[in-house]
């Protein structure tokens, strides 16, 4: 049964790391991130303060991200792009290719490297300097190619 909460670790731009569990669906509301700390407090943490939001497997393993870019042309439907951080950082992720699953207050990517401790990372608008889109990966089920005209079938037996 899946938890209605999810483990997050919140490193901020000072370097502190604070671990805790948000709501999954509305963990950023007015410009503030609702944490639950492993003690039951609830702390309300002004996206400003914030360079990442790790949503982890488990607390017990480090933070960091292992691997920051990818290796190859990722596979997974998005869009592929580069992130630049204020203190001079770089990561690179997977992004839905949807205006619609873009959040206001930042955006949510899939590291390099999903077989880490890291599943899911939110990085807030106010903690980049630039974002850079790599390439697009797949959408192209709803195209097609342009057909030729296709060539009059001649009349068979005598058909009109």
């Amino acid at each position: 049964m899946p938890s209605t909460h999810k483990k997050v670790i919140v490193r901020k731009l000072t370097r502190d790391s604070v671990s805790g569990y948000v709501a999954p669906t509305s963990f950023v509301s007015g410009g503030r991130l609702e944490l639950m700390t492993s003690e039951g407090n609830v702390v309300l943490i002004d996206l400003n303060e914030i360079k990442a939001v790790y949503f982890v497997r488990d607390f017990n393993e480090p933070e960091s991200v292992s691997r920051k870019t990818f290796t190859t042309r990722p596979r997974t439907e998005g869009l592929w792009v580069r992130l630049n951080f204020r203190d001079n950082d770089m990561l690179e992720g997977l992004m839905p290719n949807d205006l619609v699953q873009l959040p206001p207050d930042g955006f949510l990517l899939t590291p390099p490297d999903t077989r880490g401790n890291i599943q899911r990372i939110f990085v807030p608008r106010a903690a980049l300097s630039q974002l850079t889109v790599l390439s697009v990966i797949g959408g192209m089920q709803g195209r097609r190619r342009p057909t030729r005209e296709a060539a009059q079938q001649p009349a068979l037996f005598g058909e009109s």
